[in-house]
């Protein structure tokens, strides 16, 4: 058993005892210490839930400009040193030579390494691709799958599905969600066409499908898609911001995520609709003025804590902050997870006063102790 002393959780100093990967109890107990595998002195630091990371491409992404121009695939510690604990792996571009198989046994991968991992039917395509019959069955028959995505929409790469398309397609996740107990959510791939959120709109508008089974993600990608997004969310829906990004794609009009975050707060949009998740493994491009590649970088998963630092540098308080990487995403899928409470998998983060991670746990064994890896990069 792993006791973790003197941390401060919701404003309080507490104790919290874990053991089997699982937190057994919170609050100040006399426990014999001598029963201890490890004591972990938690003084001047805020326990936080390890993050969820709601949109990553674990086995590589990009493509767009040659073979040459793919990316690679993501490790358990690139997730892991960024405080990411769970991760929703997704395709993107690229559904036909990155197949929903390789995804599968990459995510199974960090499953067995101790991060807790689900993936998403599909790609950019409509139809998709699935893994098998249908996504319907995907969701249904395979255990890690809990919706489809990313699929794209006012963007040159989408497949330019119609309303119905799409609604037909949400519509099967949805259900096959209801049977197996998950959301069966479409993550949305928003380009930055002249149409926004046009089409996701016309589908609530004229179905029955409700607004919270889309969460069209890229929100921060340029102003009018902020706008765009604000506006969805008015109405009820979900935005995610993307954390990964580069000067050159802040020079050119996107919005760095956590400051979005402070924005869309100060709009008066609800904590519970926004999230923000890396995008990492996809490929981050500059160009020249002409249009040559200069340097194909990689989205990092570090990127999502460092979002959340920026948010709290914004005036966004880190507990909201925190929420937009953790509960906010579990709700959004439908999964369990978030929360810090007895009987919840024991994924944790102790954040120091200058915001940097301290110690990571993942179900229950200690990774990071006070800036220390414990076990191999």
């Amino acid at each position: 058993m792993i006791l973790l002393k003197n941390v401060t959780l919701t404003g309080k100093l507490t104790d919290v005892l874990i053991g089997g990967g699982k937190i057994l109890a919170i609050g100040s107990y006399a426990m014999d210490e001598r029963l201890m595998s490890q004591i972990i002195d938690g003084s001047g630091k805020q326990l936080v839930p390890g993050l969820i990371d709601g949109h990553v491409h674990p086995i590589g992404g990009g493509g767009e400009g040659g073979f040459a121009t793919r990316t690679p695939p993501l490790s358990a510690h690139d997730f892991l040193e960024g405080g990411v604990t769970t991760v929703i792996g997704l395709l993107g571009t690229d559904g036909w030579t990155r197949t929903g198989i390789d995804l599968l046994a990459h995510v199974r991968g960090y499953t067995i390494q101790g991060i807790r991992s689900f993936l998403l039917s599909g790609s950019y395509a409509v139809p998709p691709v699935s893994i098998t019959k249908s996504i319907a069955e995907d969701i249904l028959l395979i255990n890690e799958v809990i919706g489809v995505g990313e699929i794209a929409i006012n963007d040159h790469r989408s497949t330019q599905p119609t309303v119905h398309e799409l609604a037909r397609l949400a519509s099967q996740a949805r259900i096959a969600g209801l049977l197996k107990g998950v959301r069966g959510t479409m993550n949305v791939h928003v380009g930055d066409g002249k149409d926004a959120l046009d089409l996701l709109e016309e589908v609530v508008e004229t179905t029955d499908i409700p607004i919270t089974q889309f969460l069209p993600t890229h929100i921060n990608r340029s102003e009018r898609i902020f706008d765009a997004g604000l506006r969805w969310a008015k109405k009820g829906g979900r935005i995610d911001f993307t954390t990964c990004t580069t000067e050159a794609f802040i020079e050119e009009g996107e919005i760095p995520a956590g400051q979005a975050l402070q924005r869309a707060l100060a709009a008066g949009i609800p904590l519970r609709q926004i999230t923000m998740s890396s995008d990492a493994g996809a490929s981050l491009p500059t160009f020249d003025e002409s249009g040559k590649l200069l340097r194909l970088e990689t989205g990092k998963p570090t990127s999502i804590f460092d979002a959340v630092r920026d948010a709290v540098q914004h005036g966004v308080r880190i507990e909201d902050a925190i929420q937009t990487v953790t509960s906010n995403v579990a709700e959004a899928y439908g999964i369990s997870g978030g929360d810090i409470r007895q009987g919840e998998r024991a994924d944790l983060l102790l954040i120091d006063d200058a915001l940097q991670i301290d110690t990571i746990l993942a179900e229950g064994h200690a990774i990071m102790i006070q800036k220390k890896w414990l076990l191999p990069k």
